[in-house]
């Protein structure tokens, strides 16, 4: 993407802001669905086991479509590429609520999770090469800017929960505001074609054996973070009967945590260093699921899941960060562990579910909070990012090189 005319120092600040406000877009559709997962469980009538099988469909579609963003981004350029995913994207949101039984559900999830993968690794591959221009790490605001808009869509939902409006109605017109909102930012993205004779990047890279390890800590923080946003609300609504308002309050509260975690995480590393913080992290969301499984009221609960947010927020960037450190090929060790964490949002939902069917929903957390504590025990491998700044930050152009998994 470096053919062409060099774009000036303005036309680069003004690409970040452009790209920080695709990410929140991104994040924004997210909220905005997984507040309303118990409206579609409830209108469709499906246990807790179909309704995890479902929701491992957008994993499935991400992982199947992500191979195609790079070429799709190299025939028509990031800028028209992102524009046109990103507005598959928010457009998917529609499909869920519309579906008339849980094949049809699965097959629009499948839709959903494709186009989300593609617009994220569009605009990761964009947030990194701003991120190079400037000489300075940013993608750790932008994952910040991600959760920020989950909180802001995840509020939308909120409110539309307590009115008790049809699914349909809400996400149809999130989906139009937020496809105008994402198309117009598109407008000031950096458009750096590459040489006219390139090829499209790599489909597909196997992991090397320096990111299993590496990846496994990632895996821990995304199942967290999978279980916690698409099951949290179904939690307070099964387990401790609360109303859909407080029910989708939960979700907007972890949300809020992710967000705020991400904006503070590089100064934290800067002050601690990735292990101590992943470590500390770890401690945060194995109290916050000691809190959930535990908790007999609603109030507990939603602080359970505030604090693993809190927990995981920072753990996936600094994972990637220690790939890119971990031998002589980092863009390939950086794919295994975005392959590995992906393999972890894949089977969280399904997982989550069918552990509630043959026990409950509060035994599916007690796995959260095992994984949790995972990340305690296996913080230490994330050692070698520790060279790459004072104080263990990440520098640009290495250890950010993947995209956001959680969305983000």
């Amino acid at each position: 993407m470096n053919g062409g005319m060099e774009p000036s120092p303005r036309a680069v600040r003004r690409a970040r802001l452009a790209v920080a406000t695709v990410f929140a877009v991104h994040g924004a559709v997210t909220g905005n669905f997984a507040t309303r997962i118990p409206w579609v469980q409830e209108q469709l009538g499906i246990s807790a086991g179909q309704l995890g099988i479902a929701l491992a469909f957008p994993a499935i579609g991400a992982s199947c479509a992500m191979p195609l963003a790079g070429a799709i981004s190299h025939r028509f350029g990031p800028r028209a590429a992102l524009r046109g995913l990103i507005a598959l994207w928010c457009l998917s949101l529609v499909l869920p609520p519309l579906s008339p039984g849980l094949v049809w559900l699965c097959g629009a999830l499948f839709v959903y999770g494709a186009s989300a993968g593609m617009a994220d690794v569009a605009m990761n591959a964009l947030g990194v090469e701003i991120e190079e221009r400037l000489g300075r790490s940013i993608m750790s605001g932008l994952h910040g800017m991600w959760s920020a808009g989950a909180l802001l869509g995840s509020a939308a939902g909120t409110v539309a929960a307590h009115a008790d409006t049809d699914a349909r109605v809400h996400l149809g017109i999130a989906a139009a505001v937020l496809t105008l909102l994402g198309t117009g930012a598109c407008r000031w993205v950096l458009d750096l074609r590459g040489a006219p004779d390139g090829h499209p990047p790599p489909r597909f890279a196997l992991p090397p054996r320096s990111a299993l390890v590496i990846g496994a800590v990632g895996f821990c923080a995304v199942f967290a973070e999978g279980a916690s946003l698409d099951w949290s609300a179904v939690y307070l609504r099964e387990v401790l009967g609360s109303s859909p308002g407080v029910a989708a309050a939960c979700t907007t509260t972890f949300s809020c945590a992710m967000a705020a975690a991400r904006f503070a995480g590089d100064a934290v590393v800067g002050r601690i260093g990735p292990v101590r913080t992943v470590r500390a992290g770890g401690v945060l969301a194995t109290l916050g699921g000691v809190l959930v499984v535990t908790a007999t009221g609603p109030v507990a609960a939603i602080a359970g899941f505030g604090l693993i947010g809190l927990g995981i927020a920072v753990v996936v960037p600094l994972a990637f960060a220690a790939a890119g450190r971990s031998g002589p090929a980092p863009s390939q060790a950086i794919a295994g562990v975005a392959t590995i964490t992906y393999t972890s949002g894949l089977v969280a939902p399904a997982a989550i579910g069918s552990i509630a069917d043959m026990t409950s929903l509060t035994a599916s957390f007690g796995l959260v909070t095992a994984l949790a504590l995972g990340l305690v025990a296996g913080a230490g491998v994330l050692r070698g990012s520790a060279a790459a700044a004072p104080g263990g930050a990440p520098a640009p152009g290495r250890a950010d090189r993947a995209p956001d998994t959680a969305s983000s």
